[in-house]
């Protein structure tokens, strides 16, 4: 029996084939692009390509996706092709080879809309509960894609779970603002707060995904490092983090200072875990306090895994100035 992983030569494909491989498992990765983890390359919307890579398969890690920044790069139909009909040719083999786990990566982005409040509301506690109003193509095939899943489990009793994962690319952030005014490893720090989560963690979430999943049928998981914030903070983050931030951290500053780094004056949500955690049994390792002491000791935050698979970019192309094309 086998495990097949889509998206092998991607952040999050190699770091599950890399993992799975290591404890002994077998892997069938699957990408577009030839790489040192992909073994078949081919298209996921291509049915007899599928039959052949799924054969004994007995789990299914499909995270291969055209992402964000493809947005200006690719046409809303690409979008689709990809994220929506391949997904849909992968559930549709994975029935057919008699899958017993499927785990679908998606991501925060599906909430679109509900991330971002007005000028003096409240900052958005963001839980598996709160309605998603995609903002672009990107989170519109997401989360039909999601659908989908839900959909091969309700018709054909294929047990699928979706892993909502927030940020965990090394890339430099895609916000040109956010590049110019904030060094890349203190960004990424403040975002441990409320909406990234390591590599390692994100595989380790997949992992347990996989072996609930027969029992879970279908569910969707919140997948972002644990926050020291709390729902009574909401009120406060969208206008003066930085105090929120230090009466939960109080020895933030005593790392910080010496560093030059900065604290967030304004945090516009939160991503809560707790179901992940509860349900999938999911212990992620690195939080905002595991990063303080990475940093507080001279270490570069975050897993060795995280290290290894490192940056990889997205488009071939150069863009000059910035690793992607897309601001919004």
């Amino acid at each position: 029996m086998t495990t097949v992983v889509t998206g092998t030569s991607g952040h999050l494909g190699e770091a599950l084939a890399r993992t799975l491989q290591a404890s002994g498992t077998a892997v069938v990765g699957i990408d577009r692009r030839p790489g040192p983890w992909t073994t078949h390359c081919g298209d996921i919307a291509d049915r007899n390509f599928l039959a052949s890579a799924l054969a004994g398969a007995q789990t299914v890690f499909h995270s291969a996706t055209l992402h964000k920044p493809h947005v200006a790069t690719h046409s809303a139909q690409a979008f689709v092709d990809s994220n929506v009909s391949g997904t849909l040719a992968l559930l549709e083999a994975a029935v057919a080879a008699a899958v017993r786990a499927f785990v679908f990566t998606s991501t925060t982005s599906t909430f679109g809309a509900a991330l971002r409040p007005g000028a003096g509301e409240p900052a958005a506690w963001i839980t598996e509960d709160v309605a998603c109003v995609p903002r672009n193509i990107y989170g519109v095939t997401k989360l039909a894609a999601e659908d989908l899943c839900e959909l091969a489990y309700r018709r054909d009793g294929l047990p699928c779970v979706v892993l909502r994962t927030s940020r965990f690319f090394a890339e430099a952030d895609d916000d040109a603002g956010r590049r110019e005014a904030w060094d890349d490893t203190n960004l990424k720090a403040n975002e441990f707060l409320y909406r990234r989560v390591d590599l390692a963690d994100v595989v380790s979430a997949h992992l347990l995904a996989a072996q609930r999943a027969p029992a879970l049928g279908f569910g969707r998981f919140i997948v972002s490092a644990t926050s020291p914030l709390r729902a009574e903070d909401v009120a406060t983050l969208n206008q003066a983090a930085v105090e929120a931030v230090q009466a939960r951290v109080p020895g933030v500053a005593a790392v910080y200072e010496p560093l030059g780094y900065r604290l967030l004056p304004r945090i516009d949500r939160v991503y809560v875990n707790e179901r992940a955690r509860s349900v999938l049994g999911w212990e992620p390792e690195f939080d905002f306090a595991r990063v303080l002491a990475q940093l507080a000791a001279g270490e570069r935050p975050g897993s060795a895994l995280a290290q290894r698979v490192g940056c990889k970019g997205y488009h071939e192309a150069d863009f000059g100035d910035a690793p992607y094309p897309v601001e919004d």
